[in-house]
C-alpha cells in the first residue's frame, strides 16, 4: 500500500526480523525497488540494490533476512549488511553500503521521508 501521504504500510505488516516489504522509490526520475525490514523494534528502509552490482538483495519476495535473523543477505553474492544502518559487514560489496532511506512510524503506520514513493 503506497500513498502521496508517503504511507509505506502499517506498523503491524512489518514483524521483528521478519519477511520485509517491497515498494518503490523516485529516484533520478525513474522507479527504483526498496524495501523495508523492522530490526530491534526499529524500521529500517533501503534501495533494494546489492553494494557491489545493482541486483536485488531478496532471496524470495520479500525474504531479505540471512538465516540467523542478524544480517541482510544479498542473494546473488552473499554480501551482508547491518539492518540498522546498510552498512556492509563482509562479502564482495568492496565496502559499498546499501542506499539508507528515511523512514518514521507514526500512528499506527510506516512513512517514507524526503523521498517520492512510486507505483510498482
Amino acid at each position: 500500500m503506497v500513498n502521496e501521504q508517503g504511507v509505506i504500510c502499517a506498523s503491524s505488516d512489518l514483524q521483528e526480523g521478519g519477511k520485509g516489504v517491497r515498494f518503490n522509490v523516485v529516484r533520478g526520475g525513474k522507479s527504483t525497488p526498496a524495501f523495508l525490514v523492522r530490526y530491534k523494534g526499529m524500521p529500517h528502509a533501503f534501495l533494494n540494490q546489492c553494494g557491489h552490482v545493482p541486483v536485488e538483495l531478496d532471496w524470495q519476495e520479500g525474504e531479505f533476512f540471512d538465516v540467523s535473523g542478524v544480517y541482510l543477505i544479498c542473494a546473488t553474492h552473499g554480501a551482508l549488511y547491518s539492518p540498522q544502518d546498510g552498512h556492509c559487514v563482509t562479502g564482495r560489496c568492496n565496502g559499498n553500503g546499501l542506499v539508507l532511506l528515511p523512514v518514521e512510524e507514526r500512528d499506527d503506520q510506516i512513512l517514507l521521508l524526503e523521498h517520492q514513493l512510486a507505483e510498482k
